[in-house]
């Protein structure tokens, strides 16, 4: 029955929502439409929900996980998009939707955004940072070569390498350089060669040209993780010259194509043999005039009194010895008469002011019975025991009598007899 052909019986709400999802399966099976993303969710079971919309209008959009997984860029809100699908119907809600086959960016390639969304990604975590570039080996001996091995691109590199420098170990580890699984198999085969039992020495990652679609394996996180996480040196010929991949970008060191890849590993054997031949020629040179220069040294050296006659200068000093030792001997000599003349003045100095000295001139010195000088004869008492120091000895008394009786005793001695009157 026709949409339009009125009819007494009434459709239940399942039957017109089906003849409306079949018309509009048949009339928009196929539909290209432009709008702005919004509302982007990405459920458990991979499909990708969506709202396109523009000034006036939305419609709801849905990526099966089968397509979703065939994106090379990260749907965001607010990108403007070209969409290709048909339209469905959600039959539970009563409403329409377009099923998204295809999507890309407008104004830019789907390729081209995906490499500048995963580039500001890594270059924010610093994985294309100068400083994290490792130094190639200046004469490597042992190269792994990660690439397919049967391109023309590995073939390039061999020649060239070999051309430069025939005495080197060269290791392919094959891989498929595009399409599906690629980027996967580049990844393994780089962490392989860190882990080879015979220590690999720089690691090259090389393609020949090709479209972007051709070299984008080079560009998946996968194999830029891979070259950043790398112990061992990494250098990257992928393409031609005007060909640039992430892969390029977080290298340890970019050649422009497999063939200056192996240029940039490996000198020219001719060029080294030929610049140590001149550097040994320097050296024996140097070697030679130093040689000489100790030779004309030690003959000014030799000619030395000290070396030629040795024990002349041991009798010089011999003499100089003897000489020192009898200068020596004068001046002890000479300060020792001196401290004796010096001696002999102190000591009559102090014999002139010694009591002894008194006492040989008829004076005494009396001290009481502990050894005290007598000072006061009226501390003395009769009985009291005396000692008096004269030039010639010791003499001890006894106090008979002190006082006044004393001193008449002494005076009557001193009057002149009648005699002498």
């Amino acid at each position: 029955m026709s949409p339009r052909t009125p009819s007494n019986k009434a459709q239940s709400v399942s039957e017109l929502t089906q003849s409306i999802k079949r018309r509009l399966n048949d009339d928009f099976r196929s539909v290209l439409v432009s709008g702005e993303i919004s509302g982007v969710t990405k459920a458990g079971s991979g499909h990708i929900y969506l709202t396109l919309k523009d000034e006036q209008s939305s419609i709801n959009g849905i990526i099966w996980r089968s397509d979703a997984a065939k994106l090379k860029f990260d749907l965001q809100n607010g990108l403007a998009v070209e969409c290709r699908g048909g339209i469905d119907v959600y039959a539970q809600r009563g409403t329409y939707q377009i099923i998204i086959r295809g999507i890309r960016p407008q104004g830019i390639g789907a390729l081209e955004l995906a490499f500048r969304q995963l580039h500001e990604k890594l270059a924010a975590e610093g994985l294309f940072e100068a400083s994290a570039k490792k130094e190639l080996p200046s004469i490597p001996r042992h190269i792994c070569v990660v690439t397919s091995p049967t391109s023309a691109a590995v073939r390039d590199f061999l020649q060239v390498l070999t051309r430069r420098w025939a005495r080197i170990r060269v290791t392919v580890v094959p891989v498929k350089v595009q399409g599906p699984g690629a980027a996967a198999e580049i990844a393994n085969a780089i962490e392989l060669c860190n882990r080879m039992a015979d220590p690999v020495d720089v690691i090259a990652v090389t393609r020949g040209g090709g479209s972007v679609e051709d070299l984008w394996s080079f560009n998946e996180e996968v194999v830029v993780r891979a070259i950043y996480q790398s112990e061992i040196p990494v250098i990257s010929g992928v393409g031609h010259e005007i060909d640039v991949t992430l892969a390029d970008l977080v290298s340890d060191v970019r050649a422009l194509t497999p063939s200056e890849a192996a240029e940039r590993l490996v000198p020219i054997f001719g060029e080294v043999t030929s610049g140590l031949d001149v550097a040994s020629e320097r050296m024996t040179k140097l070697v030679l005039g130093r040689v000489d220069r100790a030779r004309r040294e030690l003959a000014v050296w030799g000619s030395r009194p000290v070396l030629t006659q040795p024990l002349e200068h041991l009798r010089e000093s011999a003499m100089q010895l003897d000489f020192l030792e009898n200068s020596m001997s004068r001046s002890v000599r000479g300060y020792l008469t001196d401290a004796d003349r010096e001696l002999a003045a102190m000591t009559a100095r102090l014999d002139a002011i010694s009591p002894l000295a008194v006492l040989s001139r008829g004076y005494s010195l009396t001290m009481d019975s502990e050894g005290a000088p007598l000072l006061d004869p009226s501390k003395l008492q009769t009985g009291d025991r005396l000692y008096t120091r004269l030039s010639g000895g010791t003499v001890e008394s006894t106090v008979d009598s002190t006082g006044k009786e004393v001193e008449n005793s002494l005076d009557q001695n001193d009057e002149p007899s009648s005699d002498e009157g």
